[in-house]
């Protein structure tokens, strides 16, 4: 049986695990994060095509997913995204739904995908999006990932509160999953993680961070 995130809230909107002591998204701006970080880390809109697989590490309020979406649509691409999640302790519908409400830019998508996650969902399928959730622990179900990934958002709580979603086997678990050419982002700089990233395969490059972080972390496969 799957264990559900606690939470608190933050200014009413920021939810946070109890669990791990950390906020779901940049106090700042989460959209604006998860933007600079995910989408502009992995060189996205540029790359996609239809058929292009996103892997992502902590599914938490759904936030990255729905901001993917909206920029394939918006970016005019044909086909369909596949995006899969891994998440341990999921957040109930109804926390989700009220985190999300915090992006309006967000709503139309949001409002199309709440009945999926207020019926209990782990699997989407639409004309333009076809998403897994897989629950659980991610050192457990990664290796068991039927397509490999194009691009990984590595978006598990901070390292030092959530150490498990970090261990060095879980990214050479993330790195075996990994397409050629495939990339991988972060908000993280920790130096363990980019010495894992690369005992992997990656080629690693630290970035300026989004807001008060100083670094992030990019990361490609090669051909």
């Amino acid at each position: 049986m799957n264990q559900t995130a606690e939470l608190s809230w933050r200014s009413g909107q920021v939810p946070v695990s109890e669990r791990f002591d950390d906020p779901y998204f940049s106090l700042e701006n989460g959209l604006a994060e998860t933007t600079y970080v995910f989408l502009d880390g992995n060189d996205l809109p540029a790359r996609f095509r239809d058929g292009f697989h996103i892997a992502e590490l902590g599914f938490g309020t759904g936030l990255n997913l729905l901001a993917t979406l909206k920029l394939w649509r918006d970016s005019g691409q044909q086909g369909c995204l596949h995006f899969t999640s891994f998440e341990a302790f999921p957040m109930d519908a109804e926390a989700m739904l009220k985190a999300q409400a915090a992006f309006p830019e967000l709503a139309d998508i949001r409002e199309e995908l709440a009945p999926h996650w207020l019926s209990g969902a782990t699997a989407i399928k639409t004309e333009s999006l076809s998403f897994n959730l897989i629950l659980g622990d991610a050192r457990k179900t990664v290796s068991n990932m039927a397509q490999k990934s194009d691009a990984w958002f590595l978006d598990g709580f901070s390292p030092a509160k959530n150490p498990e979603l970090w261990e060095q086997s879980l990214l050479a678990q993330v790195a075996a999953q990994t397409a050629p050419k495939g990339t991988a982002a972060t908000y993280t700089a920790a130096g363990f993680v980019r010495r894992s990233l690369e005992a992997g395969g990656f080629t690693v490059q630290r970035r300026q961070g989004y807001g008060r972080k100083r670094h992030m972390t990019v990361a490609r496969m090669p051909a």
